[in-house]
């Protein structure tokens, strides 16, 4: 993690002006074509939604706008962000909510996935919690179109928080191949639409990149 200097930050007129907004925050719905990630999933075994988280958190990459965090008024640049998803728990309608780092390769993190969300005990681990992650959900039985999030828009650090918020719905087919919408809540402090296209752009390419695999 390194310190942004504001002075010198080349967002420094985007940041200041969206600063002056009371809920910056907007959602951007897109669709994602999934076809060799449904593969990949059936010949390895492995879940789906798992792999799809993971291979969400290395597009965030794509764009150090995702990785900047605010503490105490400073702008800082993480290293990566770790995934936190919500995760149904056996022979129960309720969730809990998982979060462990994305390290290895996809196969790794969906091993690991599986054995901390079966080992949980509690709705969530709190020691894990902070603006280093990235938010996720799914509603696999529904074709969903967007989603919006909750927010404790009473916090004093609602405004700066930057922890992107994902979600998707079922995949469904179309023209022979398989399709779902990913919904998107970022701050428009740190994030710009072209950012999202980078996030869309580089997640597409990993995904083809599945068939290989």
């Amino acid at each position: 993690m390194k310190k942004i200097e504001k002075s010198t930050w080349e967002r420094r007129e985007l940041y200041e002006f969206f600063s002056g907004v009371s809920d910056p925050f907007y959602m951007v719905s897109f669709t994602v074509d999934v076809t060799e990630l449904k593969a990949f999933t059936k010949r390895h075994d492995c879940s789906f939604y798992y792999s799809l988280i993971w291979l969400c958190c290395e597009a965030l990459k794509s764009a150090d706008n995702f990785l900047y965090t605010c503490r105490d008024g400073e702008i800082y640049l993480l290293d990566e962000r770790m995934p936190s998803f919500t995760d149904r728990k056996a022979n129960s309608e309720l969730f809990h909510i998982v979060s462990l780092p994305a390290h290895g390769d996809i196969l790794a993190f969906c091993q690991a996935a599986k054995e901390t969300s079966r080992a949980q005990k509690d709705f969530i681990d709190m020691k894990s919690e902070g603006d280093h992650l990235a938010y996720f959900s799914c509603l696999p039985t529904l074709r969903m179109t967007a989603l919006t999030n909750e927010f404790d828009r009473l916090s004093p650090d609602f405004a700066e928080s930057n922890i992107p918020r994902i979600a998707w719905g079922k995949y469904t087919e179309n023209r022979r191949r398989l399709e779902l919408t990913m919904s998107m809540e970022v701050n428009h402090r740190f994030i710009d639409g072209l950012h999202i296209e980078k996030f869309a752009s580089r997640l597409e390419t990993l995904i083809a990149e599945l068939k290989f695999l």
